[in-house]
């Protein structure tokens, strides 16, 4: 890349300078750091400077390099949480309780201590804690900012909190991929299963849309799909509890982000009823799923919770399992459901 400039100070002339990057090696903190260091050059003295700026930059690639070697976060690493909150440089150091030019000075010349890099690492996987520390300096802040920062905060724990749900849901799964009987013939979709829940949910066909309803919906969608087509439509594994055909992780499950839901006293208990979403759209169900799923919604959109629990206590797939087991999809073959 060349770039003009007014004087170089290798030949004291006037003319287009050359940048150039050259890999260098250097000890730093007793540590042996290889690195990438740009220069400008000069053909005609046949020799390599930096400016202000470069011998900045070359800095912060070598302690860079050696943060990388002694596996502490880069300074474009910390940038990239603060970034990731959108917070500013001043308002994070209030908030870890840190001096006010810390987190400036760890993006660029001054590399982190054990105890802070560890502080970075744990505030760039846990919003949760992000916003315990934002409601402590709360009054210390604009109101603005802390608003700024409070839905940035709430949106990243939302999505860490449903990553977390969608591994543990996976890990519950993972004993059973090589189970097809108990599967399907399906590797388990949660895209799949959140379209299934909300397709239901957003009928005009279905009333009353509690747990339990939901829970059977799902099972004799899949068992339907697996009878004509020889497999489910979610890969979901299912129990033959007392209330009959209920999901491996069926908690979890409910509780991801595109699942809407409202919590209704019934009694002395909890009710669960599942609620439309603005998206009408589902990309992971393919025609001849919402066929089978519309199949359902025909049979049990509008019948209650224990009309549909009593017709899955007379399938043999619910009277063939015993109590608290897994369901095997071959007894979904004399499937009441036509």
């Amino acid at each position: 890349m060349n770039m003009e400039i007014e004087l170089c100070p290798c030949c004291m002339e006037k003319h287009d300078t050359q940048i150039i990057t050259v890999k260098e090696n250097n000890i730093f903190k007793g540590v042996a750091v290889e690195y990438n260091a740009e220069y400008f050059y000069c053909e005609k003295a046949d020799e390599a400077y930096a400016d202000e700026r470069q011998i900045s930059s070359n800095d912060i690639a070598m302690k860079n390099a050696y943060r990388k070697k002694v596996g502490f976060l880069t300074s474009y690493q910390i940038a990239g949480i603060r970034a990731k909150y959108g917070i500013s440089q001043s308002d994070l150091c209030l908030l870890l309780g840190w001096g006010d030019k810390t987190i400036t000075r760890y993006e660029s010349h001054q590399v982190q201590d054990i105890a802070h890099d560890t502080i970075l690492r744990k505030l760039d996987l846990d919003p949760e804690w992000f916003l315990k520390l934002l409601q402590a300096v709360k009054n210390s802040l604009s109101s603005a900012s802390y608003k700024k920062y409070l839905e940035k905060g709430t949106e990243l724990f939302e999505q860490n909190h449903d990553l977390y749900l969608k591994s543990a849901i996976m890990a519950k799964y993972a004993k059973f991929l090589q189970h097809p009987e108990v599967t399907g013939n399906k590797v388990i979709s949660l895209k799949v299963v959140i379209d299934m829940v909300r397709y239901y949910a957003n009928s005009l066909d279905v009333t009353n849309l509690f747990l339990v309803k939901l829970m059977k919906m799902l099972w004799y969608a899949d068992a339907l799909s697996y009878k004509q087509r020889g497999h489910a439509i979610s890969g979901l594994v299912y129990c033959a509890l007392p209330m009959g055909a209920v999901p491996i992780a069926y908690k979890s499950i409910i509780d991801l982000n595109a699942i809407s839901y409202e919590e209704i006293d019934i009694n002395d208990s909890i009710g669960y009823r599942f609620l439309p979403t603005a998206d009408k759209e589902y990309p992971h169900l393919s025609l001849e799923d919402r066929f089978v799923l519309d199949k359902v919604i025909q049979r049990f959109g509008k019948v209650s919770k224990n009309e549909i629990v009593e017709t899955m206590h007379k399938e043999d797939a619910y009277i063939k399992t015993l109590p608290n087991d897994i369901i095997q999809f071959k007894y979904t073959l004399t499937l009441s459901l036509q």
